[in-house]
């Protein structure tokens, strides 16, 4: 086990910077991958928006909108860009951070799987709204889906996405909040 108290500043800062660029990796890794007992309606848990969450409870609105905008940009570059996943998780970075976790809610596994459930809802439903929007004009061209079926579909979606994603969440949550509560600790005992 690495001491964090007795690593340099700088190298702290480079071993924290690896592992939470190595928990966005393993995200991305996991996103496509279709392992055995992860599906429910043909979806998967949301990864990203798990660690979005994550990252965002204990951060300013302004860290965690830029987290989720920037792993939204990254999703929609290993999937379409239209609609782009960005705006959801950019609201759940800003939105999750609003709640002061700290101040409103005990910290343990239920209270991060009730927020992810609530922003897996929230993110689909931007999802939707995107594609409503694109749909409207579509219409008039003769576009493939109806609202009615954005619709429903969204609910299918919504509720298998919420539902996994919330309760894979303490998997992913758990050892990041450790480890950024270590690092943090370190820090300010070297001040």
């Amino acid at each position: 086990m690495i001491d964090l108290y007795e690593l340099h500043p700088n190298t702290r800062r480079i071993l924290d910077c690896l592992v939470t660029a190595g928990s966005v990796l393993i995200c991305l890794l996991l996103l496509p991958t279709r392992l055995p007992g992860m599906e429910l309606l043909s979806v998967n848990p949301n990864w990203l928006l798990i660690w979005v969450v994550a990252w965002s409870v204990k951060r300013t609105m302004f860290q965690g909108a830029l987290a989720g905008l920037t792993l939204g940009f990254i999703q929609d570059g290993m999937t379409s860009p239209s609609p782009t996943h960005a705006l959801g998780l950019a609201i759940v970075g800003l939105l999750t951070a609003r709640i002061q976790k700290q101040r409103y809610i005990k910290e343990d596994f239920i209270s991060i799987a009730l927020i992810v459930f609530g922003m897996a809802v929230l993110a689909e439903t931007v999802t939707a709204i995107q594609f409503s929007l694109g749909t409207v004009g579509a219409e008039a061209e003769g576009g493939q889906r109806t609202l009615s079926e954005i619709w429903i579909y969204h609910q299918q979606i919504a509720l298998s996405s919420a539902i996994l994603s919330s309760l894979w969440a303490p998997v992913l949550y758990y050892p990041l909040s450790r480890w950024w509560e270590q690092i943090q600790i370190s820090e300010q005992a070297q001040t």
